[in-house]
């Protein structure tokens, strides 16, 4: 009964030991949370449509504007871009920043306001 007692407790702290360790690496990422929004989607109480991430280019420059979807008929130019550290919700984006260097520099628990810029 004891070295049951003992193999509990030993993966129990295994276990707490691995989740302090994934916190703590990802909350010091240098890659901040993006979704691909439409910037000419803005709704006033929700943010911005997030769409499809096919939509924005890699490089976290604006993606291919002019771009259009919704079919032949009401199609809508969209102006697709990735938006950093965002509150998702229901579809859209809200309270992030375009810029991903701004993303960066607000850091995770425990990060220096630097980011990964060594300052």
């Amino acid at each position: 009964m004891a070295e049951t007692r003992r193999r509990l407790r030993s993966s129990t702290v295994a276990l707490g030991s691995m989740g302090v360790i994934a916190a703590a690496l990802t909350s010091c990422s240098s890659e901040p949370d993006r979704r691909c929004v439409d910037r000419d989607s803005y709704d006033f109480l929700h943010g911005y449509k997030v769409i499809a991430d096919g939509n924005c280019t890699s490089g976290g420059a604006s993606g291919a504007s002019g771009s259009s979807y919704g079919g032949s008929y009401g199609a809508r130019s969209q102006d697709p871009d990735w938006y950093y550290d965002p509150d998702v919700s229901g579809g859209f984006a809200d309270d992030g920043t375009f810029s991903r260097a701004a993303a960066v520099d607000r850091g995770g628990i425990g990060c220096s306001a630097s980011g990964s810029r060594g300052g």
